[in-house]
This record gives C-alpha cells, sequence and structure tokens, in this order.
C-alpha cells in the first residue's frame, strides 16, 4: 500500500524527469510549516546547483507539470525554490479508509526480502540476568519483530556466555562441595544422569563463591582455569555438567524475557561454535590468513586509512599460552552462521562499549572469506542510568537484576491501577493481567523511545505514568478507543465512509499517512525510536481530534460513521505499532 507521500514523490520525480534532470530530485517529506502545507519538496535548490540555473525557474518548471495532480489541492513556490504541496480532503480519506482495513495498517512490505541473523540478549550461563540487559533485549526483540513484519526472514539467537572461566569455576565449586558425583571420575565416559545435580538458586550461589575465591587464591583460580581448559579439550563429565548448567539457566532466563514480551529461535552459545574452532585456526594458519607472533596467533585487521592515533590491534585468535577467547569464538559462529543459515545479514544488538571487538571481528570475518563485513553490523546502545548519571545500581551500590526491575514495574503499574480506580469493576485476575501489561508497555516504551546510542535515565515512576510519553500513555489511548467502538457498537452505530473536514481530521490523517515511513526509517537505521514518536504522535493526533469531534454526541448519523471509521483506522495502526514493539493491549483499563 503506498502512502501519500510515496506517490507525491513519484509525481515530482517524473516531473524533474521530464526537465531532463534525475527522479531522485523529486524526493518529498512532511513540511516543515504543518500551517502552509502538507508535503515539501526540496529537490529544486540541488537541481539548480546541478544545472546552474535558479531553483525557483526549475520549481516553477516542475509545478507546471504536477498542476491538476487529482491528489493536489494547493502547489506553490516559496522561498528560493521549495515545493509546498496541500493534497486534497479526498486523497486523505481515501487514504485512512485502506489504512482502516489493512492488515498492515498502511505499511508496505520490503522490496528487497532478506534471512537476517540477529544477535541478542548475550545472557551468561549461571549469572542472573542485570538491568545492563535490558536494552539488548528489548532493542534486539524489537527489530526482529520490525524486520518480520516488513517481510524478511528472521533468526533471532540468545547466544549465551558458556564457554569461559566461569564454567571451570563453577566445575570446581561443585566439584568441592559433591566429589562423589560421576561428572568429577575422568575416566566416565557416561551416561550421565538426565537429572541436574544443581538448580539455578544452587548456581546463584555457587559461582560468586567461586569467582570470588578465584581472586583470592591462586592456586584455586588454577584449578577453574584447568577445568574451563579440560571442558573445552572435550572432558565427558564436565561436558554433561555444562549441559545441566544450561538447561537450568534457560529455564529461569525464559522467565525473565517472558516478563518482557522477548522471545528467540535459538538458544546457542559459545559453546555451540567449539566444533569449528579447531579446523577454522588450521584452515587460517594455512592460507597465511593468521600469523604467529610472540607465540600467539594473530590476524592483523589495521587497515591504512584508520583513523586515530593508534593503530588497530590485532586479531587474537590463540593467545600465546595455547588457549582462545571470545573473539576466536565469535569468529567461528559467523562461520558456523554463514554456512548453515546462510543469512544475508547478521546484527548484532549489543553494548556499543564493545565496538572496537565488533570491528576486529567483521575485519577478521571478511580477510578470512567467511563473511562480508558489509553484512555484519553492530549495533550498539548506551547505559540505563540512575540519578547520578552513572549505570543504575540499587541503594547499596549494587547491580540492579532484571528480575527485580520486572518486579519493580509490575509494584509500580499495580499502584497507578489503584490510583486511578481502575480496578472497582474488574476482577483480580483482570487487574493483574493489565497490571502486567502496564509494566511491559512501561519498560519498553522507556527504553525503545529513546534513540539507541544515547544513554538514558531509569525513572519508573514517570515511565509508568499515563500521561506524556509513556507506554502506559498509548496503552489507554488505544483501550478509550476500544471502548468508543464498543459502546457506539452497543448503541446501534457503524462506522462508514470516511470524510476529511476539519482540521483535527487531516492533522490525523496526515500522521497515519507517515506510519510507513516510520518503519522504513526504524529499519534503514536500526533504531526503533523512529516508531516510537510515530506512535505517540498518533495518539496525541488522536486525542486533538476526540477532544474537537465527541463522537456520541455528534446527531449527523454520516459525520458519526465516518468519524467511527477513522477511529478504527487510528486502532489498526496504534495496536499495530505496539505490537511491533513488543506491547501488549489490554482490552479495558
Amino acid at each position: 500500500m503506498t502512502d501519500i507521500a510515496s506517490e507525491l514523490a513519484q509525481a515530482c520525480g517524473q516531473a524533474f524527469e521530464k526537465l531532463g534532470l534525475e527522479a531522485e530530485l523529486g524526493q518529498v517529506r512532511r513540511a516543515d510549516r504543518p500551517d502552509l502545507a502538507d508535503f515539501q519538496c526540496n529537490g529544486a535548490m540541488a537541481a539548480g546547483k546541478r544545472a546552474r540555473r535558479n531553483p525557483r525557474d526549475i520549481a516553477g518548471e516542475v509545478l507546471a507539470h504536477l498542476e491538476g495532480h487529482p491528489a493536489i489541492a494547493d502547489i506553490t513556490v516559496a522561498g528560493p525554490g521549495f515545493l509546498n504541496i496541500k493534497v486534497t480532503p479526498e486523497c486523505l480519506a481515501e487514504r485512512a479508509q485502506s489504512i482502516r482495513v489493512d492488515e498492515k495498517a498502511g505499511a508496505q512490505a520490503a522490496e528487497e526480502l532478506q534471512t537476517i541473523v540477529i544477535d541478542f540478549g548475550g545472557p551468561n550461563v549461571a549469572k542472573p540476568m542485570h538491568v545492563g540487559h535490558l536494552r539488548s533485549a528489548v532493542i534486539g526483540d524489537t527489530l526482529k519483530r520490525l524486520c518480520r513484519f516488513l517481510g524478511h526472514k528472521v533468526i533471532g539467537d540468545a547466544h549465551l556466555g558458556d564457554w569461559g572461566l566461569q564454567m571451570g569455576q563453577l566445575i570446581i565449586a561443585l566439584s568441592n562441595e559433591q566429589p562423589e558425583l560421576p561428572y568429577f571420575d575422568a575416566s566416565n565416559e557416561g551416561p550421565f544422569p538426565q537429572e541436574s545435580p544443581v538448580t539455578i538458586d544452587d548456581l546463584a550461589r555457587l559461582y560468586p563463591l567461586a569467582s570470588g575465591k578465584s581472586k583470592s587464591d591462586e592456586a584455586y583460580r588454577e584449578r577453574c582455569q584447568r577445568a574451563t581448559a579440560d571442558l573445552q579439550a572435550g572432558h565427558a563429565g564436565y561436558r554433561a555438567l555444562l549441559d545441566h548448567f544450561i538447561k537450568v539457566s534457560v529455564e529461569a532466563l525464559k522467565v525473565d524475557y517472558d516478563r518482557l514480551n522477548v522471545s528467540f529461535d535459538l538458544w546457542k552459545g559459545e559453546s555451540d561454535a567449539d566444533p569449528f574452532v579447531g579446523p577454522m585456526i588450521e584452515d587460517l594458519k594455512k592460507r597465511d590468513v593468521a600469523e604467529e607472533s610472540d607465540g600467539a596467533w594473530i590476524i592483523r585487521v589495521a587497515r591504512e586509512g584508520d583513523k586515530g592515533k593508534t593503530e588497530m590491534p590485532p586479531f587474537i585468535l590463540v593467545n600465546s599460552r595455547g588457549g582462545v577467547g571470545y573473539h576466536t569464538t565469535d569468529l567461528a559462529t559467523i562461520y558456523d552462521r554463514a554456512e548453515n543459515l546462510k543469512p544475508d545479514l547478521m546484527l548484532y544488538v549489543v553494548d556499543q562499549r564493545q565496538a572496537l571487538h565488533f570491528q576486529q571481528v567483521f575485519r577478521a570475518s571478511e580477510k578470512a572469506g567467511y563473511f562480508p563485513e558489509a553484512g555484519l553490523e553492530h549495533i550498539g546502545f548506551g547505559t540505563v542510568n540512575g540519578d547520578d548519571g552513572k549505570p543504575f545500581k540499587t541503594r547499596d551500590g549494587g547491580t540492579v537484576r532484571l528480575s527485580d526491575l520486572n518486579r519493580m514495574a509490575l509494584e509500580e503499574a499495580e499502584k497507578r491501577i489503584a490510583e486511578a480506580n481502575l480496578s472497582s469493576d474488574l476482577s483480580e485476575s483482570e487487574v493483574r493481567d493489565i497490571g502486567l501489561k502496564i509494566a511491559l508497555a512501561a519498560t519498553r516504551f522507556s527504553d525503545l523511545q529513546n534513540t539507541r546510542t544515547t544513554d538514558y535515565k531509569f525513572d519508573l515512576e514517570r515511565f509508568t505514568s499515563f500521561e506524556g510519553k509513556t507506554g502506559p500513555y498509548l496503552l489507554y489511548a488505544a483501550v478509550r478507543i476500544k471502548a468508543l467502538l464498543r459502546r457506539a457498537k452497543a448503541e446501534g452505530n457503524q462506522a462508514g465512509e470516511i470524510h476529511i473536514e476539519s482540521d483535527a481530521e487531516r492533522v490525523l490523517a496526515l500522521q497515519l499517512d507517515g506510519f510507513n515511513t516510520a518503519l522504513e526509517q526504524s529499519f534503514a537505521k536500526r533504531m526503533p525510536h523512529f516508531l516510537c514518536e510515530h506512535i505517540y504522535n498518533l495518539a496525541q493526533a488522536f486525542s486533538g481530534f476526540y477532544a474537537a469531534h465527541p463522537i456520541a454526541a455528534e446527531k449527523d448519523p454520516d459525520t458519526r460513521a465516518s468519524r467511527l471509521a477513522i477511529c478504527e483506522a487510528v486502532l489498526n495502526q496504534l495496536e499495530t505499532g505496539l505490537d511491533i514493539l513488543g506491547i501488549e493491549t489490554p482490552e479495558r483499563m
């Protein structure tokens, strides 16, 4: 379904072509002065430079070609050569009507469909998730939803941290407590018990103990390092334990992710790349992609023209002790995905402080011939901060667990429900469901509305408010429309043909038309805040429309039917947009 801006851009492009100029000059966008025009085309400015002509003269010639276009009510040349365009009420009505019944609410599928792997979440086995995992989870999940909505094939991978020293630390800590377990007998090749010897609570207790002791006890640390090496070398018992650690951790992780409405297609981790590591290293050595340096094997990834005073450090394939780190497992993961998933694009939603790491890995992938650097993108993001402007902490300075954040959001949501007296005619289960949806909207929207690369302050009281630019405000807007439509149906009133007559209706119809552009921007820049901005502005435009036109009081049946149809169009797009953002809308509030 083509939006009005695209239709006008096509017409403007054709007009420029008739003048012997490029069609791309006909790009159209919403006007900077909505009081003067709906859309504007600034192509005559660039055309003037290229053709060495007065831009106003070019704009005038383009205008002449556009006169009589059925969508254009008025077109004028302004300033040094801008084209201001106002569209007809009929054009706006037709567009709103189509949005009302369109399953994509006015959006278009992508022209070139791709297979996209999105690596997000990045939780560690045995470690509880903290507030720092929030952004990766909701940004990655929203990009996954957006890409699927546009028609792409998307594979979301949690990419667990399950292959480092913490695994060896857990193994040693458990062996000290339960040395009789069969996993610690090096001669035992299995089979091993199906039931895990540890719970998630055990892991949460054991890991901090082992980690702390490793820092203060050198002999203990060496035991942990040796256990890690044995695990990675294929120790059968340790591998069986790792499977248990992963299983119980994933079960716990899913609880927190479910509260955020986040899901994954794959729950692979660093350990899944291990079968590829050995052959990959030998291949890179054989092809001279890797070279020996001070006992280590490296891939030089520095390039001529790199900005900065210091040369980009080499990619460490194998360290001087013969070990491999997450650089190597990340490269092996790229090889695995390229071979077995055959994607066109891989997105890594990870803290932007990891930018150098991914630059090294992507360059190494290009140099190795595994996957082109152009198809690998690091989707970096800023931090969630407290009042002090530093990463959000508990009152005693500890890390805020994601489970605690989810609990705090629900408690605040339930408090808001009570304050607004929303629970008076609802069952306990309905109140609980609404509370969960408010908490979800507050948490996800508060993060997604920010430009991805910036930091933001976590303010739960503000995020859960039913007023202002918040998720609960958007829920309330959707629920209000649902209630309005239910009441109209009960009174025997139905939606009909849309007519755009008032200023408030024009503003709302124009906002509806911007959905596709918001989605295109969100996808192109991998930034969901464009969609958030559109949805919020839509809710505000509806509020202005409803304040100007109380539908229940409207006496003329055709006008009432038109405005009910406009409400249906808004609800369709609002709920569609919220669904892409991972926000669920209740029926009542």
